[in-house]
């Protein structure tokens, strides 16, 4: 079978090329893959090449399919894994493989280190160490787009569970927020922080009683508090602020003053801005925990932090980059059962926008760009669909299916689309 891929071959270098894929063996997985999420780290893979740790030295020789937040059906399953998967099963893959005996090393990931699976592509297939670490997933839930989403809102389940808190008197650290504790987000209105927000809001774990977002960009804030409301946020027993800290003179007493100078037990930075780094370590609480989720493109990157806090106050640091696979189930469970990520796109695209919109993606603004990776179409953000609607048809079509959603890509969306363009 062939397929049509986007591959890596070096630094800034990726091309849609179409090759015929080798016939799946006893222990691998034949797939058809339908949505990807565009990932800012598939940007610093493309960037880096050879440089990147996931992406293999011989890639100029070997070029490798990128994307890892994709999600399709399916089609053919080798004998050894019969029992576990079938065709016609929707999926969605935890990239993060641990599997040290693989072709590619423990740091080997879909969608950076193999020839034949990634997720920027129409067809792949799965090789048995993904089964065999338990790292393809079943996806139950309506749609595909929500599956490609699961990786990314695994990242923010994760943080979470990583953040800890210590039992005065002991050294027991127990894991996750502080449940109707104090929390915030700064600058946390992008794709990410969005994912945090939502699953805060509808996940069944540890909630907080007072939860404050933080950024500089107005109309992101904007876009979140509708999205995300301080009212829907009281019925999940949350009290929900939305805070622009660029109209403030002092953001650390302001933000202390809503928490009744206590601070904050869990604090959540989602850019890798010194100055972000040193309000959120000056807005900790006794024993508070500063989760460092944004990954710095530069090794030397660094900050100042108060540490007779550390000392006296028993504040700490965590980061988190990614989530497991249980994080991974976890987010498929929730969409399962309702939540919806849609509020994290902004665009859609076809395959030929993907080497583009990927070695281009910081400087597009909004949220997460979406890859439908059987169509050939440009990258539109939703907010001008009614606008292109005005020379195409279909994007007339979607533009009101759009609107009857709130503006948000929908389900009823994702079907119209691949019912008229695949």
């Amino acid at each position: 079978m062939k397929t049509r891929a986007v591959r890596l071959h070096g630094k800034k270098d990726l091309r849609i090329e179409e090759f015929e894929l080798p016939s799946p063996g006893r222990d691998e997985i034949l797939a058809k893959v339908v949505s990807d999420s565009l990932c800012m780290s598939s940007y610093k893979a493309s960037m880096q090449g050879a440089d990147h740790k996931r992406i293999p030295d011989d890639v100029a020789d070997h070029p490798v399919i990128i994307g890892h937040e994709f999600a399709g059906e399916i089609l053919q399953v080798g004998e050894k894994w019969k029992g576990a998967f079938k065709a016609g099963d929707k999926f969605a893959i935890q990239p993060a493989l641990n599997y040290r005996d693989g072709p590619v090393g423990i740091l080997g990931a879909p969608g950076y280190s193999y020839g034949y699976l990634g997720g920027d592509a129409t067809y792949v297939i799965i090789p048995d160490e993904v089964m065999a670490q338990g790292c393809l997933l079943v996806y139950n839930g309506p749609g595909y787009y929500p599956a490609s989403m699961a990786e990314p809102l695994s990242c923010v389940i994760g943080a979470l569970h990583a953040n800890y808190h210590i039992k005065p008197g002991t050294y027991v650290h127990d894991m996750e927020i502080v449940e109707g504790g104090r929390m915030a987000i700064l600058a946390g209105v992008g794709p990410m922080g969005l994912a945090m927000i939502n699953t805060v809001l509808h996940r069944e774990g540890p909630r907080p009683s007072l939860l404050v977002v933080t950024d500089i960009d107005g109309e992101r804030l904007k876009r979140a508090e509708c999205l995300y409301s301080p009212e829907l946020a009281k019925t999940r027993g949350i009290d929900l602020h939305y805070i622009n800290t660029s109209d403030l003179e002092d953001p650390v007493t302001h933000l202390r003053n809503l928490s009744r100078n206590d601070g904050y037990n869990d604090v959540f930075v989602f850019a890798p801005v010194s100055q972000v780094i040193e309000m959120a370590d000056a807005l900790l609480a006794f024993d508070g925990c500063l989760n460092f989720f944004a990954g710095p493109s530069d090794p030397d990157f660094s900050a100042r932090l108060n540490f007779y806090n550390v000392h006296y106050a028993f504040t700490h640091l965590v980061g988190t980059s990614g989530g497991n696979t249980d994080d991974i189930k976890e987010s498929l469970e929730l969409m399962e059962k309702g939540l919806d990520p849609s509020g994290l796109i902004t665009h859609i695209g076809g395959l030929n926008a993907v080497p583009g919109a990927t070695l281009d993606l910081p400087a597009i603004p909004g949220g997460k760009k979406l890859i439908y990776t059987h169509l050939d179409m440009p990258l539109t953000a939703i907010s001008d669909f009614r606008m292109r609607g005005q020379e195409d048809p279909l994007f007339h079509q979607l533009a009101g299916i759009c609107d009857r959603h709130e503006g948000l890509w929908s389900v009823e969306a994702e079907d119209y689309l691949l019912n008229h363009c695949c």
